[in-house]
């Protein structure tokens, strides 16, 4: 039982990450569309979204802003040190 409630507890985790990650490129998709951020889901996804991008409202090249793929690579990586704890945590029950 507890095995189980943990896996789900990193399942969900890792689940939460991925659609974070997917939110981020659908925002940077609706910049190239006219008008879509000021829709009412672009409002709603540019709220959830726009705090981590500027986290990294630093990393920029010009005028292109690389904090999408910052985000990204740090939630990457976030998701695979949760694996990793996921596993030793089983191994350890």
């Amino acid at each position: 039982m507890m095995l189980t409630l943990i896996g789900l507890f990193f399942f969900m985790i890792n689940k939460l990450i991925s659609l974070y990650m997917i939110l981020i490129l659908v925002y940077c998709l609706m910049s190239w569309l006219p008008n879509a951020a000021y829709s009412k889901p672009g409002q709603i996804i540019a709220r959830l979204v726009q705090p981590a991008l500027n986290l990294f409202s630093f990393a920029r090249i010009g005028m292109i802003s690389l904090a999408p793929v910052a985000v990204i690579i740090v939630l990457d990586i976030l998701q695979v040190v949760l694996t990793r704890i996921e596993i030793f945590v089983v191994n350890a029950l």
